[in-house]
């Protein structure tokens, strides 16, 4: 029997910066319920990925002085870094500059086109270029961009538009007869009395003011907007329109398309609107949880925040990092961050209440039994609150997961841990001990903490995924026992199971200390590696070195060399060549026309039977690349730096 395939996307996220809290909390939450779905025997395509094209990446790869491509290839990089030291576990990455991807994209366009969805026209309004989002007047906030606040600009331009307003009717009856479509409810009321009651516009689609796009095939001074590009990765990874994946048949509709709140409108809007228009069925869930802010101030070290998630993730542990998130934030609202509340919830539910539970029972079947419990039991009224609660907490937890109220189930889980602490403490097994008459008695008593344990972290194994095998082990539970489905079952574990003294699972942290630590990483005096600087030279040393700056004229590989690129410098003085060890980095054409900075007395050398009349100034990356050093665009050439 094949099991039930289950899709779940995040948004595709904007590598214009490396990635932050925000696109950790979106990923984290799909994870969960991938994990979940998984256990439950779903055949689960969880899929995420990076969002590469658009006006705002061009002009930040201009200001690095590097190509696009290569801009968002490092922070790609950076990404999936990231996902892989939190533990996401994707199925599937898409980028939008992948071929395929961009296949597919034109034969959308294309046959929206065809159909007569789009049309030739002129935009004349404004554009936010962080949000690359186009609005009316009507639509702004004090004149500015309604989803970030930022200015925007004036835009004129030829351009495509989509027939949006003429779904009108069609997404007003979607987003209010189908309740299960967009979640949670309050995001339906935003999106019907801010955008479809007043009126819904043809949507400008194309762009010719700007060329770091997906071009449209039959009009290529246009490329594709941005939003259209992206919303199609949902299924144009799963092999629509392309013959890299064959899975769109299976997967198709995706269950959830799950997002931060500021993207809804694109989700819930424009995409059905684009599905309705190639007759393709709808996604059965849009959910817009809340934004992580923080407290409405800048980080800064008065705050003691550090959001950094490869900081955090290395200081509490991947799985600390992953719980404070999905506990902390009501799924559906906003939610303010900070390390100190991060450390509380730490302290109080991972080290006091589950990591305690754990070592206290463990250490007691192994002081009281050598590590393995005797079979006879003799039940007690004193149980059954305890083993209820465990009984009933499967039905309780499914119903959150599924309902994305992850903050809840969380919350239930560690009523039933909390309530096994309180247990020991009624039935005080040190007392018991004293009488080899309640030998029975104790035993019993320490097994039911034991399958309390298993079933809690079954529970939370798709949170805690590291943790949750190390208890495991500790508590002599076999593979079979940890099952989803017996996490709804007592009596699992063996009658005379056998424990196994671990690891302290979450070490408490002294929050004044952390706090103290926390800000010294804020200014930059720990965790920071050790730069060993060369012997001090004079500023008479320094004046020696002439460094200005000249024009790259044309630039070449060296034939010999595989790191050299040979430059024709135009340094205000007549010309030079200099050669650079750069070729790995970047490409000639990219550097043609570009200002670079130069040392311009040093002697000239052979390389590569090539002279090379001085020294390309670069920065050296930590991962050994190299930079260059652009001065700006406005300083003459053979203009002296000092």
């Amino acid at each position: 029997m094949s099991k039930k395939p289950f899709y779940i996307t995040t948004p595709i996220y904007y590598p214009s910066g490396n990635p932050h809290i925000g696109h950790c909390y979106t990923t984290l939450a799909c994870d969960l319920v991938a994990r979940y779905k998984r256990m439950q025997g779903f055949d689960v395509m969880f899929l995420t990925g990076t969002d590469e094209h658009g006006q705002k990446i061009e002009k930040k790869a201009e200001e690095a002085g590097v190509t696009p491509q290569k801009y968002v290839d490092d922070i790609v990089e950076i990404f999936k870094k990231l996902w892989e030291r939190i533990g996401i576990t994707y199925d599937r990455f898409i980028r939008t500059t992948d071929d395929y991807h961009v296949e597919s994209v034109q034969k959308i366009f294309k046959e929206l086109y065809d159909k007569g969805f789009i049309y030739k026209s002129e935009y004349v309004g404004k554009y936010c270029t962080p949000c690359e989002a186009f609005w009316t007047e009507s639509q702004l906030v004090n004149g500015k961009c309604p989803d970030c606040n930022r200015e925007v600009a004036d835009a004129r331009e030829e351009a495509y538009f989509f027939k949006l307003s003429a779904f009108s009717e069609k997404l007003e009856k979607l987003l209010t007869e189908n309740a299960d479509f967009l979640q949670p409810a309050s995001r339906v009321n935003e999106m019907i009395n801010n955008f479809i009651k007043p009126g819904l516009e043809d949507l400008c689609v194309s762009r010719t003011s700007f060329k770091w796009g997906v071009p449209v095939e039959f009009d290529d001074k246009h490329v594709v907007y941005v939003w259209i590009d992206a919303l199609s990765n949902y299924i144009t990874a799963l092999g629509y329109k392309n013959s890299r994946y064959d899975d769109y048949s299976e997967y198709w509709p995706a269950d959830v398309h799950m997002m931060a709140k500021e993207i809804v409108r694109f989700h819930s809007i424009i995409w059905p609107a684009m599905l309705m228009a190639l007759d393709l069925p709808l996604p059965k869930k849009v959910y817009g949880h809340g934004w992580i802010t923080f407290n409405g101030a800048k980080m800064g070290k008065s705050t003691g925040n550090v959001i950094d998630p490869f900081i955090l993730a290395d200081r509490y542990g991947v799985d600390a990092l992953r719980y404070h998130l999905l506990r902390e934030m009501p799924f559906g609202s906003d939610c303010a961050f900070s390390n100190e509340t991060m450390i509380n919830r730490l302290n109080s539910d991972l080290a006091n209440d589950l990591g305690n539970l754990v070592s206290r029972t463990v250490a007691m079947v192994i002081k009281y039994f050598d590590g393995t419990l005797i079979s006879e039991r003799v039940e007690s009224e004193a149980d059954k609150e305890l083993l209820n609660m465990a009984a009933a907490l499967k039905d309780v937890v499914e119903e959150n997961y599924d309902s994305f109220h992850f903050s809840v189930a969380l919350s239930e889980i560690f009523k039933v841990i909390s309530r096994a602490n309180k247990y020991i403490d009624e039935n005080a097994p040190w007392v018991l001990a004293k009488d080899e008459s309640k030998k029975a008695r104790l035993a019993t008593v320490l097994y039911n903490l034991l399958e309390v344990i298993r079933v809690t972290t079954i529970l939370l194994s798709p949170v805690l995924f590291t943790t949750t095998p190390k208890i495991w082990e500790q508590i002599g539970a076999t593979n079979d026992d940890v099952i989803w489905g017996k996490s709804g079952e007592l009596n699992v574990l063996r009658k005379n199971v056998t424990v196994k003294k671990g690891e302290v699972l979450f070490p408490r942290i002294d929050i004044d200390k952390e706090i103290e630590e926390l800000n010294a990483v804020l200014d930059g005096k720990s965790n920071a590696p050790k730069i060993e600087l060369e012997p001090e030279i004079t500023i008479d040393d320094f004046m020696k070195c002439e460094l200005r700056v000249g024009l790259v004229k044309s630039c070449e590989p060296v034939k010999r060399s595989e790191k050299l690129l040979k430059f024709q410098i135009d340094d205000g003085m007549g010309g030079r060549q200099i050669l650079s060890g750069i070729a790995k980095y970047y490409k000639p054409e990219d550097l043609i026309g570009k200002k670079i900075t130069f040392v311009a007395n040093l002697k000239p050398a052979k390389l590569c039977g090539e002279i090379s009349q001085g020294m390309i100034l670069s920065a050296e990356m930590e991962d050994g690349s190299a930079k260059l050093i652009f001065p700006d665009e406005s300083v003459p050439v053979g203009s002296k730096i000092r």
